[in-house]
């Protein structure tokens, strides 16, 4: 029979690239995961009505709630400092809200959970973390500790964007611009008219058109209503 598989942290490694190198595992699994999405709706201006019609602006992304416990007492040697639960295990998941030990990322780290046949089902950073140390030796010395962890989803724009369906006009979407780009080729394939580019421009605080820098990251805003936006 194999052994139990162990929930892991992969840790992404430093240079420009997003890739994950080290890693640890969870000494328990966690009882529970607890996902959460929250999708944002705003409210209509319609006059005498009971309930206005909602539009979709965005959506912040998912957070996963675990706890993790780490366990080091043992009863036949208590006061050996080795054994001091923050040096073996908790540490190291401190350090995920941390810059330090991130090299150049000037960063706390993206990370990716993983857990047994059902692979990488979590991308995020931790956003917060509570440690809760519970049991000590007669020195003080930390043995056990529960820890309460929220990590946030997180991908990068490139990756985002590809997940989209973005065929319609009527919602909001994101654009990151091209060499050789302008307003007025953004808006014709988007609005499927060029004049509507100062839509753009208002929306992103774009003062000269001409400037456009490759790589800006615009939002397109939603046509809801040409008459009104042209």
């Amino acid at each position: 029979m194999g052994s139990l598989a162990k929930l892991t942290i992969y840790i992404e490694s430093a240079g420009s690239k997003l890739k994950f190198g080290d890693s640890f595992e969870a000494l328990f699994n966690p009882d529970k995961l607890v996902f959460s999405k929250t999708a944002n709706w705003k409210k209509q201006g319609a006059a005498q009505r009971d309930c206005p019609e909602l539009q979709f602006t965005n959506a912040e992304p998912r957070t996963l709630k675990l706890d993790l416990i780490f366990d080091t007492f043992d009863p036949e040697n208590v006061q050996n400092k080795d054994k001091d639960v923050r040096q073996m295990y908790t540490d190291k998941i401190f350090h995920l809200t941390t810059i330090e030990k991130h090299g150049d990322k000037h960063r706390p780290p993206v990370c990716r959970l993983s857990w047994g046949t059902v692979g990488y089902f979590f991308q995020g950073v931790l956003q917060q973390l509570e440690q809760q140390f519970t049991l000590f030796t007669e020195e003080g010395v930390p043995v056990r500790a529960k820890l309460s962890c929220t990590f946030k989803e997180w991908w990068t724009n490139y990756e985002d964007l590809n997940k989209q369906a973005p065929e319609s006009s009527d919602i909001a979407k994101m654009h990151i611009v091209k060499r050789g780009d302008t307003l007025s080729n953004i808006a014709a394939e988007e609005y499927l008219d060029p004049k509507l580019w100062r839509v753009i421009a208002i929306e992103n605080g774009i003062d000269n058109p001409h400037l456009l820098k490759p790589g800006t990251l615009l939002l397109l805003p939603a046509l809801t209503d040409k008459s009104q936006l042209s």
